[in-house]
């Protein structure tokens, strides 16, 4: 288990089950995760989900676990997200890198303009400026030309993109069988191998 703690951002894009799946394979393996969740997401998971986040923060720790089925392995720690005082805003803090799944492209634009409004949009500025890991995982269809140029300034700084598109060659059976793929993937960019996986032509 590594000794340094993974930030885990949740923002106001549709998609929250790729947050569950990565927070649940992760506190399996005994990671610590530091997680925050923007404003938009708890109007977002209402509607997916039709079940209110809880807006205290002391609150969801449980929540969080009982949502990705794991009661008491990893560690993890979560943040408001108007907390631009939390130790995850602070570049000394010495995280392993950050995941933004799913991240929206308000997120994006904003991240690409070194613009934080919030402790989520704090904390990935940080991991840019510190020269850390940062994984976006955007969940939106199409494209328009102001995405694609917000995410090419990403990339140009060194964030990895990696956007919610599943493969097939795995052989998915359900819909979780999907979902990991995209989590694998982008976990990949942060050389984490805790998700059970049939890659590219193994057996």
């Amino acid at each position: 288990m590594p000794s340094r703690p993974l930030i885990l951002g949740i923002s106001g894009a549709s998609g929250m089950i790729y947050a569950v799946r990565a927070l649940k394979h992760l506190l399996s393996t005994d990671y610590t995760i530091d997680l925050v969740a923007s404003r938009a997401s708890q109007q977002v998971w209402q509607q997916e989900h039709g079940t209110p986040m809880p807006t205290n923060i002391d609150q969801q720790q449980d929540w969080w676990r009982k949502q990705a089925d794991v009661a008491a392995a990893g560690k993890l720690r979560c943040h408001a997200w108007g907390d631009v005082g939390a130790s995850i805003a602070s570049g000394s803090y010495r995280a392993r890198g950050m995941i933004v799944m799913p991240c929206s492209m308000s997120t994006v634009g904003k991240l690409a303009a070194g613009l934080s409004s919030d402790l989520l949009e704090r904390a990935a500025d940080v991991q840019v400026k510190e020269g850390r890991p940062l994984v976006v995982v955007p969940r939106e269809t199409p494209f328009s030309l102001i995405h694609l140029r917000n995410l090419s300034a990403l990339a140009e700084a060194g964030v990895r993109i990696v956007p919610a598109i599943p493969a097939w060659y795995h052989q998915p059976q359900t819909i979780d069988d999907l979902v990991d793929f995209v989590v694998a993937r982008a976990l990949d960019q942060l050389a984490i191998d805790c998700v059970p996986l049939r890659r590219w032509k193994e057996k």
